[in-house]
């Protein structure tokens, strides 16, 4: 009852937009993202729920609240990352891959992934067009999960400081292979 609690005064609060699904994968990448900290040595600053102030300047973020934090993955990364045009074994690891890369970065690692496989090469843009959306179609989770690990192995022999957070990337990306 609680869980639906939960769900109903989230879509509620956001005028019915975000759909079961949305809300499901919302839900994982913020539990990955987990709660309030305050790292000096994360590129990503003050944060909770994933949501940063360097981001989100204007926001009180040790108080933000769980809807809010949905609200935003929703309208600021969910919608505009179009990850209901991807094939849903590809959503909740692309989603999440925006959520901790950035949304032109999450398309490149897509897009190098699908040039991987693929005799025709897209051009690297991080533009999620319709050239990309097609080819997206014959990307296992696996495969982009392996170029999103890959770019966090270039991201920390390019910043040595960064690779006491490359575990946790790790682990969190081979958790979304499988949703």
């Amino acid at each position: 009852m609680k869980q639906f609690l939960i769900v109903f005064s989230t879509v509620f609060l956001l005028g019915g937009s975000m759909n079961k699904e949305s809300l499901v994968i919302i839900d994982k990448v913020i539990h990955n993202e987990g709660g309030y900290n305050n790292d000096a040595l994360d590129m990503g600053g003050e944060t909770k729920y994933g949501i940063s102030k360097r981001f989100y300047p204007h926001i009180n973020i040790e108080f933000l609240t769980l809807e809010k934090a949905k609200q935003i993955y929703y309208e600021d990364y969910w919608i505009p990352a179009k990850v209901n045009k991807l094939p849903y074994s590809l959503r909740y690891p692309y989603f999440d891959c925006v959520i901790n890369t950035g949304q032109k970065r999450a398309i490149k690692i897509l897009q190098e992934a699908i040039n991987s496989q693929s005799v025709t090469q897209l051009e690297v843009d991080g533009v999620l067009g319709p050239k990309t959306l097609k080819a997206a179609k014959s990307v296992s989770p696996k495969r982009f999960t392996a170029y999103r690990v890959d770019f966090y192995s270039k991201l920390v022999a390019h910043k040595p400081e960064q690779k006491r957070f490359y575990y946790g990337w790790w682990l969190r990306t081979l958790e979304t292979i499988n949703g």
